[in-house]
């Protein structure tokens, strides 16, 4: 349970909580109420990303027998649920869930934020955890990696050959 709570402090806590009150307090951000359709937007994107969260890490502990934390991976290829049809839906709800906090609060510099994340994904996943998940579990994740795209979900399932 530690390493859980180490995990999910140092990584979405930092990432939804921290990192934008830090945001909004040095840009000077006053509070607006939203028009309804912002609202609804961002409060259903917020509640799909923070289901699509614990059922990942949910998956990460019982299937992985680890964290989504670098220094705790999962010790088994996670290919269950939406890991069968993206191979980043743990990065798409925290993404789904700084989109929302932008929408629900009005704030351009948090939609910023969103992006900069977004960003620092694109090039961290492909250079660095892509390269660790192969060396890790070898051909299992290399024919994963094919079959499964990293950021736009597949129609179907991915069936292991």
């Amino acid at each position: 349970m530690k390493r859980w709570i180490k995990a999910i402090v140092f990584l979405p806590f930092n990432v939804l909580i921290v990192l934008p009150a830090f945001i909004l307090y040095f840009s000077g951000y006053r509070w607006n109420t939203p028009p309804l359709w912002r609202m609804l937007c961002g409060g259903m994107l917020f509640m799909a990303g923070m289901a699509l969260a614990v059922w990942t890490m949910s998956l990460f502990a019982v299937c992985g027998r680890g964290t989504p934390a670098p220094w705790d991976p999962p010790q088994k290829l996670v290919l269950k649920g939406p890991y069968l049809y993206v191979r980043n839906p743990m990065i798409t709800a925290v993404l789904a869930m700084l989109l929302a906090e932008a929408l629900l609060l009005s704030s351009g510099v948090l939609f910023v934020w969103f992006v900069v994340f977004l960003a620092v994904n694109m090039v961290y996943l492909p250079l660095s955890e892509e390269k660790g998940l192969a060396r890790r579990f070898g051909m299992e994740y290399e024919e994963y990696k094919k079959a499964v795209p990293r950021w736009l979900p597949r129609l179907t399932p991915w069936k292991k050959k």
